[in-house]
């Protein structure tokens, strides 16, 4: 292993570690979890509970092996796509700001890129099981614009927040 390799591992277990936290955070509160998507007006919320909660699961789990690394890297780009236009977007850059700015999670969806791009490393499952280098990095390029194209389409589909009291008076 050479010092990418051991950047990657580093990079693959601290960024998989924290979106699982995440995951095994909503799995724990699935009433409190599923209540606050309501409030922020997600559609089903019990459904999008399900998806974000098995998707930060899966996510964390496969980035922390290294095990079809690309695709669970373009993954967290599209959980981070979610929660920057449903929670984050207008509250300003820094997370301390009320309402948590949307610093934190630019930096896990430029976590997650990278590793979709740059791959996972020879400390990893799929460099054992010999699909490291099955997908390239331009395939990291196609799975992060599906992602970012998936969670575009979440959000169509189940994202309907309340107009703000400006927006009321406005129409």
């Amino acid at each position: 292993m050479d010092q990418i390799d051991w950047a990657l591992l580093v990079l693959r277990m601290g960024t998989g570690s924290i979106i699982l936290a995440h995951g095994v955070n909503h799995a724990r509160g699935r009433r409190r979890t599923t209540a606050w998507f309501a409030s922020i007006g997600f559609r089903n919320p019990e459904l999008q509970w399900l998806a974000s909660t098995a998707g930060e699961l899966a996510v964390g789990v496969l980035l922390v092996a290294g095990l079809l690394t690309r695709a669970a890297a373009a993954g967290l780009v599209a959980i981070m796509v979610v929660a920057f236009w449903s929670v984050h977007r207008s509250n300003g850059f820094f997370i301390f700001r009320p309402g948590e700015g949307w610093e934190y999670v630019a930096t896990l969806a430029m976590l997650g890129a990278v590793l979709a791009l740059a791959g996972p490393g020879m400390a990893s499952v799929d460099h054992v099981i010999g699909i490291d280098e099955t997908l390239s990095g331009s395939a990291g390029v196609l799975l992060v614009v599906g992602a970012v194209a998936a969670a575009a389409l979440l959000l169509a589909l189940f994202f309907r927040p309340s107009p703000t009291p400006a927006t009321k008076n406005a129409g």
